[in-house]
């Protein structure tokens, strides 16, 4: 299958792209610069230049395609709101393109935020807070279903992590250890947190895109419920600082966020997809320390 994946080069796409590959699928990526396309043509892929805001690159990629794999997005967290609203419109393009064509679409969702409760697979998305327009976008694409497009969603953690690479929120309380000399929780650290090794994430994509009937929520979850606490105490071990507490505002925009519990579960996933997480666990990557710079 010839697949189309935006944010081909970043965080996720980087390893969905030779996921793909490997499996026999050819893939066309998205890509805003010349590096980029240089790393995924050295990947065995063909870039396309454009980029979320870039509406005839998205449609010029659909009509190459037999598939669409959606990865991109802003992740510019003190200026949130424009990153979603560029997914918005970029959803609504990719969606008329594939109207009734019945190919498939993935696209790269978030677990919910539900304090007190491990969400799971049939919970619906979070709609309010600050990434509430993610989780409405998420549900934009499930309806697709209902043209004829065999749309799916893998919600991911807030901890997408990789040894020496990326820790996903947990690399937003390494770079804050490393400025303070303090590595931080917020509140008395028990609210829990989902996370999942990359890897294991760009396997699932490639399981829907090849397998997810129309409509279907996965859940790309190996941990459930890491503490910050142990987060941060493990950040602190590592570096060799203090560990403290602290309040919400320490972290601007998302420490609204950081003090939420939002344990979430892939169990469903596991059982439907048999897909099983192999990797580094993120307690396990933390540890090894490597932290870029």
């Amino acid at each position: 299958m010839r697949v189309f994946v935006t944010g081909a080069n970043g965080s996720i796409g980087s390893v969905v792209v030779p996921e793909l590959i490997a499996a026999g699928h050819e893939v066309l990526g998205l890509v805003r610069s010349d590096a980029s396309a240089a790393a995924v043509s050295a990947a065995g892929g063909t870039p396309l230049h454009g980029d979320l805001a870039d509406l005839d690159s998205l449609r010029a990629g659909v009509a190459q395609a037999e598939g669409v794999i959606n990865l991109a997005f802003g992740n510019d967290w003190s200026n949130l709101q424009p990153c979603i609203d560029a997914e918005t419109q970029a959803i609504q393009t990719l969606a008329e393109a594939l109207a009734g064509s019945g190919k498939p679409f993935v696209h790269a969702g978030l677990t919910p935020m539900m304090p007190g409760h491990i969400s799971t697979e049939d919970d619906a998305d979070t709609t309010d807070g600050p990434v509430g327009g993610r989780g409405r976008n998420s549900q934009a694409v499930l309806a697709l279903a209902d043209q004829e497009v065999r749309s799916s969603v893998v919600r991911l953690p807030r901890s997408v992590h990789q040894r020496a690479s990326h820790y996903g929120f947990c690399s937003v309380l390494i770079a804050a250890a490393r400025k303070s000399g303090v590595s931080t929780y917020v509140g008395d650290g028990t609210q829990r947190w989902p996370a999942v090794n990359r890897l294991d994430a760009a396997r699932l994509f490639r399981i829907a895109l090849e397998d997810a009937a129309p409509g279907t929520v996965l859940h790309a979850v190996a941990d459930e419920a890491d503490t910050m606490r142990s987060l941060a105490e493990t950040i602190g071990d590592v570096l060799a600082v203090p560990v403290e507490a602290t309040s919400p505002e320490t972290f601007g925009v998302i420490g609204q966020m950081f003090a939420l519990d939002m344990p979430s579960s892939g169990v469903l996933t596991r059982k439907r997809f048999d897909w099983e997480p192999t990797h580094p666990s993120l307690i396990a990557d933390l540890t090894a320390g490597d932290y870029p710079a």
